[in-house]
């Protein structure tokens, strides 16, 4: 159920049974030539609004923003604060609380390590304050891990590369740009060294090969992904 499309009296009633929400999470932020900046939120959400058929859970409006922070010199890219990412999924928790939810299921599209770190934090102390509360952290990439290693999909293909742009050409291949605009790359960031102009060693938010992408292997991945949610999610809600 998507919370969003619901009445106060449908929500009232359904929440007497259903004490889970997912709260899918995502980006603004550069994904190449070819993918939209929402690239993040679209691929965990589309699969969220699948994976809602299939268990009985809520569904909360996406928060389409998160901390976006080797991409934020690239044009369109809009990054929040840690501290801030941290409040706003801290204070939507407490409403999710008062409304009588009580597992949280946090699915991030955007796999950035200091962004997940600050969404894992937030359910410890959330925790900590409400100890009744139980979490579901996962992003993207962990998540499909086994499957693109099944499809042959290298490690070091993270970002608007073969996999993420197979998922937009499946799930909006009405947003995705000719993929000869696109091309296969790399950052270079130095070992060790946290860098002030980022741009200048990771300039395309290309981290992969999107010229090996089809939406056929997006369909697969896609179709996986439902089916380990679904088993996971099942097994958390009925703990």
């Amino acid at each position: 159920m998507q919370i969003e499309e619901l009445t106060s009296y449908e929500f009232e009633e359904l929440s007497k049974r259903i004490k889970g929400v997912i709260l899918p999470v995502g980006s603004i932020e550069a994904h190449g030539p070819h993918l939209p900046l929402g690239t993040d939120l679209f691929t965990i959400y589309e699969i969220c609004k699948r994976v809602i058929k299939r268990i009985e859970v809520f569904l909360a409006p996406p928060l389409y923003f998160g901390l976006c922070r080797s991409t934020r010199d690239i044009p369109g890219t809009l990054s929040l604060r840690g501290e801030t990412l941290k409040s706003l999924l801290f204070d939507l928790l407490e409403s999710f609380y008062r409304q009588g939810l009580r597992k949280f299921i946090i699915l991030s599209g955007h796999a950035g390590g200091t962004h997940n770190a600050f969404i894992i934090d937030t359910a410890e102390q959330f925790i900590e304050k409400y100890p009744q509360t139980r979490f579901f952290v996962a992003d993207i990439i962990n998540l499909l891990k086994d499957t693109l290693k099944e499809l042959g999909i290298p490690e070091n293909d993270s970002h608007a590369g073969e996999w993420e742009t197979s998922l937009i050409l499946y799930l909006k291949n009405e947003l995705v740009k000719p993929l000869d605009k696109a091309f296969e790359d790399y950052p270079a960031f130095p070992k060790y060294q946290v860098v002030p102009e980022k741009k200048l060693f990771w300039a395309s938010g290309i981290w992969g090969n999107p010229l090996k992408a089809t939406p056929e292997k997006g369909k697969i991945i896609t179709e996986q992904l439902i089916i380990k949610l679904t088993e996971l999610l099942s097994q958390f809600l009925s703990s």
